[in-house]
């Protein structure tokens, strides 16, 4: 899974699957110091891997 940190005057968007705040609830993380943006139908994908 490849992931991008969200500048932060850009509109937040899912780093997984790049869907945006006003469609979606996301939920702020930190990966390697950077601020990153996750859904919550990604969620489950981080917590248990892609299968």
């Amino acid at each position: 899974m490849t992931e991008t940190a969200q500048p932060e005057n850009e509109e937040k968007a899912c780093t997984v699957c790049s869907i945006k705040s006003d469609e979606r609830i996301l939920l702020s993380g930190e990966d390697k110091g950077k601020q990153v943006w996750v859904c919550v139908r990604c969620l489950p994908i981080l917590i248990h891997g892609g299968h």
